[in-house]
């Protein structure tokens, strides 16, 4: 649109009158679809129109007749078919009188995409200008409204021809007889006058003689006669074509939906998707066959016409011709002798502003010789003599009763008729549907149930089409198709209803979170899902006498209006501006009700899906029993024949999965056609059931609800069996969910597995089942047994079956993503199936390996309550197939995690090798006949080599610590361990029979320190302390090793020297890390207690006095470090009175407690106090035998000797453990404070 007439819009000034506009503006060029716009406006009014359709050709100049032409003798081409014309030259004597009575559903069909938002009025031109003229006309008025969406369908509603209907079929007898009780007592069918006819035919000749040549054009049954505006009705031979009511048997409309809705085209994604189109036949969705075509928008042009506020889709079949000073003109006959009235003037101006033709050209005429022609603006039509009217009060009547019908007109789905009787002044509304259901006849006898139903399918269609671009509309769509279906009966139209509910299943996103803003959780109080209601007012607000709208009259019987919806009780309030609040900006009442909540959600979906399903089922050949559970398929006891199920099932799923497969020929199971819409529709619909029931199991997965995830996913695998034995070929995407419920199924068995301790509380949640899910169920077995997957979804009791069918679940899922028609779709949820793949290898590996450790410990057991015969204990067959299926698994898991580079997981797998291994190891462990343990075997260091290799493994693959630092720690925790063992069970059980003493002490020192090279002492950890303690132990055991050879060695004074300096440092190092520790005083007292017995033996081969009194210090030095370890024994010894005050301390006999080993304490002291009292007694002969006289220092170290060696002579051996500790603190600290010596590792 330009913006000169742009600028028109807001109105333009009198003396500028209207701009010239194209002709194919108004009246179309071509025949087809096309937008072009004008806008026309005065001074007081804006309007627009936009021809959205035309079907005639471009205007032709008018004929114009030469003065005295006779009329009424008819032209050489008169009432043969022309384009020019259209249907408006036929209406006399033609096939009809009158527009259909469904005109604005068929527009409302071809427009879908303005129904329910964009437009606020659909009708015939004819509908809006009688609308118009109600408060200047006596005329009566019938209309029939529907509300779609804030959209309302006006259609003539013929009440006579109703009634002559009525008398001849016996339907429609209640609202005739309610029609004479409340509104017009003394009804009879009124008959045209001659000189209606006379006119009529008058007007088609003129028409005739006026177009220039003559064409072909399909005749459209209309009226465009100005001069019918004051009839009441059409020749009684001419009436509406109304479609049949519902009278035919069941089977008969049974027989006749499945026929006819068979042959309906079917969308892709909607089972009927763009129902009844403009190129598709209707009568193929209605039962009223060759009666539908009134649904049809036979319409010449359809005008998307604004009007100030107000947005109409209108259909017009005015004739428009060129000439004059514009390039569109309207023609018009009138009788010279009667003069314009206010009527007429109304009428020639809507037409003209409605189809944007700028100037009328009058014929006038005197008992049809024709006298003159007489050209007028359209904007001075209201300014004529004797028809002055104010376009303003034309604006208001529009608006008030608009505002009325929305306002009142408030559900969906119900046709409402809009009656004013002839002379009266006093407008009524009433709500068929409601005195239909009120009334004891048949149900769904109005006319207008199909069209307004299909209609609703269809507008709720189109916005599904574009949900994903606006979600704002999923509360209109839903409201759309619940009225919908509320309408429509199931034995009749299954289809629709099936289609209904699959699309109010899919309005619910089950893959994704709710967005904000898209609806509450619930229906406000009040509200009602099939009405609407205007923006909410307060009571102030209202104009006083809004009680208008309410059920209140001025006649003299009460009963008069009681059934009536509303009344305007004069009509000249609709002159009145505002009169009526505007409510254009309508509003569904409630909101979607989307919830946060997944199962809510999912459980409304099942809903629908029921519901459709019921309505597939009831629409295919009964059956008399449904066939039970197949009793030739086994029921899996054994988990290998249930591998077997499984791979077969698989194989079959692959096989459909082929892209050259042919479709499905013979019926299925409960009689459906392949390719019929009932095949189709059960297809989306169970796959839509599988995936709320495959969403519920997530979800209970999540809540730990693994019994109740169990029941779901069985479900969602039945679902999808049943959606497979109707398919042929299987699109990627199903094969992909399937492998996802597959995983799914696989990851709640590996639970069950690990939680065994809830297992009642799981089989409770299994075994129950809601009365949905088993009517979904019960459709389901229609089409298939549903047994394919029930070996994946039994509730076992046994672990290891379980983890097996959970490997068996992700080996099927893993098989159908690598299968040729998937492999390319789906390499992320691969990566996903190959990880859980090899986790649950690496479960099903670990619970082989504990197996055969409880085999080892429980074999162990047995051979110590009796003698063995043999010197080993004999590894058992079982064992070693534990080990070999462990073995297998953790090389299938490491395979998959390889394949998608996880090396975190491939070193944990690596780790689990490895302890596999160190089990292996410790059961080839021999035993002597006397049930002692024997030498390190080759078997051992074999297993413990292996174990090692796979550790170094796992830390290559890890590579370093950053990628991954608690498997870096707790691989190289097990690596230290596993070295720290072998070197322990050298050293501790030498094989001295295959091996050299020097040997083994190699092989000890290089296993020690490799141990050590892996105890990370820096690094800060829940192991630190753990890897303190190993290092310290591990300098202990070194030095007691190096401490042996040197006691042992004899000859190679070089080598002695070595090992006694090896010696002495690990003892250091080893007090030092005991002595950090602070919790273990026995190992810090043994090595302490070692090295002073280390030191005395060396004193042995000393010969002179000052040497061994040098030896006997450092020893007494070395002794004196104890302090610290008798400080931390007496700590514990407190505590454990403190804890247990009752139990008195009673020496060596007490019982063990936790943190201190009494009895090993016991043992040390009495290495101790001899250890003590002999270093005591050898300083004191040796400082008493020295030849030089002793210093006073020497003698107080004497005197402090004695002293002490005293008190340990006269110590009690039976005394009290603390007492005896006590004594020892304070002996060795007079030592401390007489030596001066600092207490090497004392701590308070």
């Amino acid at each position: 649109m330009s913006s000169a007439q742009e600028n028109r819009e807001d109105g333009v000034p009198p003396d500028r009158g209207i701009e010239e506009v194209d002709g194919g503006d108004s009246a179309g060029s071509t025949s087809g679809r096309q937008e072009s716009e004008t806008c026309l406006g005065t001074n007081e009014i804006k309007s627009r129109a936009v021809v959205k359709y035309s079907a005639a050709p471009p205007p032709t100049t008018y004929a114009l007749l030469q003065e005295k032409t006779d009329l009424k003798l008819p032209p050489a081409n008169w009432l043969r078919e022309s384009p020019q014309l259209g249907p408006a030259g036929s209406t006399v004597l033609g096939s009809s009188s009158k527009s259909k009575p469904f005109s604005s559903f068929g527009m409302a069909y071809d427009f879908i995409d303005s129904i329910g938002d964009d437009v606020d009025v659909v009708s015939d031109s004819e509908n809006i200008k009688k609308l118009l003229k109600i408060p200047y006309s006596k005329s009566h008025v019938s209309m029939a409204v529907h509300r779609v969406g804030r959209t309302l369908l006006l259609d003539e509603l013929d009440i006579q021809e109703l009634f002559m209907r009525s008398s001849q079929t016996g339907d429609w007898t209640w609202l005739k007889e309610f029609y004479q009780r409340l509104i017009d007592q003394k009804w009879q069918r009124k008959k045209k006058s001659k000189e209606h006819w006379y006119q009529k035919a008058i007007l088609s000749k003129f028409l005739y003689y006026s177009i220039n040549g003559d064409g072909a054009a399909e005749p459209v049954p209309d009226s465009d006669n100005p001069e019918e505006r004051d009839d009441e009705c059409g020749a009684e031979e001419f009436g509406p074509s109304w479609p049949a009511t519902f009278t035919n048997t069941a089977s008969d409309s049974e027989e006749s939906a499945a026929h006819k809705e068979e042959s309906a085209p079917l969308d892709s994604k909607y089972a009927l998707g763009q129902v009844a189109s403009k190129e598709q036949n209707l009568a193929t969705l209605f039962n009223e066959g060759e009666n539908s075509q009134g649904l049809r928008n036979d319409f010449v042009r359809n005008i998307l016409w604004t009007f100030e506020d107000i947005h109409m889709l209108v259909g017009s079949n005015m004739p428009i011709f060129g000439g004059g000073r514009y390039p569109a003109v309207s023609l018009r006959l009138r009788d010279n002798n009667k003069p314009i009235n206010i009527l007429t003037g109304i009428d020639y101006w809507l037409d003209n502003l409605m189809c944007n033709v700028p100037e009328l050209v009058m014929c006038f005429h005197v008992n049809g010789i024709v006298q003159k022609y007489e050209m007028i603006k359209t904007e001075d039509i209201p300014d004529l003599e004797n028809s002055t009217f104010s376009t303003r009060v034309v604006k208001d009547i529009a608006q008030n009763i608009l505002s009325f019908l929305k306002s009142n007109c408030t559900k969906e789905g119900h046709t409402y008729w809009l009656f004013k009787a002839s002379g009266s002044d006093i407008v009524k509304l009433y709500d068929l549907t409601t005195l239909c259901e009120e009334a004891a006849e048949e149900k769904c006898q109005n006319p207008f149930t199909l069209p307004v139903a299909v209609l609703l399918y269809k507008v709720a269609s189109n916005m599904m089409l574009k949900k994903i671009q606006n979600r704002k509309h999923y509360g209109t769509i839903r409201t759309l198709l619940l009225n919908c279906v509320k309408l429509l009966d199931q034995d009749r139209h299954p289809q629709i209803i099936a289609s209904a509910h699959y699309m109010l299943a899919e309005l619910f996103q089950l893959d994704e979170p709710p967005e904000e803003g898209v609806g509450g959780d619930s229906l406000p109080a009040g509200g009602s899902e099939d009405s609407y209601s205007d923006d909410e007012e307060d009571p102030e607000d209202l104009p006083e006498d809004s009680d208008e709208n309410g059920c209140c009259g001025t006649t003299s019987d009460p009963q008069d209006d009681s059934k009536a919806v509303a009344i305007i009780k004069s009509v000249g309030e609709l002159s009145v501006p505002e009169k009526y609040k505007s409510t254009h900006q309508i509003r569904p009442i409630y909101a979607f009700p989307v919830s946060q909540d997944k199962e809510e959600r999912c459980r409304h979906v099942l809903s629908y899906v029921l519901k459709g399903l019921k309505a597939v089922d009831g629409s295919i050949k009964k059956e008399s029993d449904l066939p039970a559970a197949d009793p030739n398929t086994p029921i899996p006891l054994k988990y290998e024949d249930g591998s077997k199920d499984v791979e077969k099932g698989m194989a079959l799923l692959l096989d459909r999965a082929g892209p050259f497969q042919e479709d499905l020929k013979h019926p299925t199971r409960s009689g459906m056609i392949p390719g019929s819409w009932q095949h189709r529709m059960k297809q989306q619909l169970f796959f839509k059931a599988s995936k709320a029931y495959y969403v519920l199991s997530d979800a209970a997965t999540n809540l730990r609800k693994y019994g109740r995830a169990l029941r779901y996913i069985k479900l969602a695998l039945q679902c999808h069996d049943a959606y497979c034995s109707v398919s042929s070929v299987l699109h990627p995407r199903v094969l992909m969910f399937h492998s996802q419920c597959l995983s799914l199924c696989g990851d709640i068995q590996l639970m069950l597995a690990q939680n065994a301790s809830n297992r009642a509380a799981y089989l409770e949640e299994y075994s129950y089942q809601t009365k949905e899910d088993q009517e979904l169920l019960h459709s389901l077995h229609r089409e298939s047994s549903c047994q394919a997957f029930n070996m994946a979804t039994d509730l076992a009791t046994d672990p290891e079956y379980q983890l097996f069918v959970s490997s068996k679940c992700y080996e099927a899922a893993h098989e159908l993503l690598t299968s040729r028609a998937v492999k390319e779709h789906g390499p992320e949820q691969l990566a996903q199936v190959l990880k859980r793949l090899g986790n649950i290898r690496n479960e099903i590996g670990v619970f082989y390996m504990n197996q055969a450790a409880a085999m080892q410990t429980e074999k162990e057991g047995t051979l110590g309550a009796r003698k063995s015969n043999g010197l080993k204990k004999a590894v058992s067959v079982a064992e070693q197939e534990m080990w070999k299926k462990s073995f297998s698994c953790f090389e299938k898991g490491m395979k998959d995690f390889e394949a998608i580079k996880d090396s975190t997981n491939t070193s944990l797998l690596l780790c689990n090798t490895g302890r596999l291994m160190r089990i292996c190891a410790q059961a080839h462990c021999a035993v002597s006949d006397d049930q002692s343990r024997g030498e390190f075997s080759p078997e051992e260091a074999l297993y413990y080599n292996k174990a090692i290799d796979y550790y170094l493994r796992a830390m290559r693959s890890l590579a370093t610590r950053e990628n991954h630092p608690a498997v870096w720690d707790s691989v190289n925790w097990e690596l230290s361990t596993t070295y720290f063992t072998l070197a322990t069970l050298l050293q501790d059980y030498a094989p001295l029979s295959r091996k050299a003493q020097e040997q083994i002490e190699r092989e000890v020192t290089e296993a020690m320190l490799k141990s050590l090279k892996y105890c990370d002492l820096q690094t800060e950890s829940a192991r630190q302390p753990l890897y303190q303690y190993r290092a310290a132990t591990i300098h202990h055991r070194l030095a007691s090793m190096y401490h042996s050879c040197f006691r042992n060695q004899v000859g190679d004074e070089h080598l002695r020297k070595q090992h006694r300096s090896l010696a002495e440092l690990h003892y250091t190092k080893a007090a030092r890390l005991f002595v950090s520790l602070k919790d273990a005083p026995c190992e810090l007292l043994r090595t302490l207690l070692e090295r002073v017995a280390f030191v005395e033996f060396t004193m042995a081969g000393q010969s002179s006095s000052g040497a061994k009194l040098k030896t006997l210090t450092g020893a007494l030095d070395i002794l004196m470090e104890t302090h610290h370890a008798f400080l931390l024994v007496r700590k514990e010894l407190l505590e454990e009175q403190t804890a247990s005050p009752e139990t008195p301390d009673s020496g060596a006999d007490s019982p063990t407690s936790l943190g201190l080993n009494r009895k090993e304490v016991m043992q040390l002291i009495g290495v101790f106090e001899p250890s003590f009292s002999f270093l005591m007694l050898q300083l004191v002969k040796l400082m008493t035998g020295m030849k030089r006289k002793p210093s006073n220092k020497d003698e107080d170290l004497l005197k402090t000797y004695k002293n002490v060696y005293s008190k340990l002579l006269r110590a009690e051996k039976t005394a009290p453990l603390l007492s005896r500790v006590d004594l020892f603190l304070d002996l060795l600290q007079q030592l401390i404070q007489q030596t001066g010596s600092g207490d090497h590792g004392a701590s308070s």
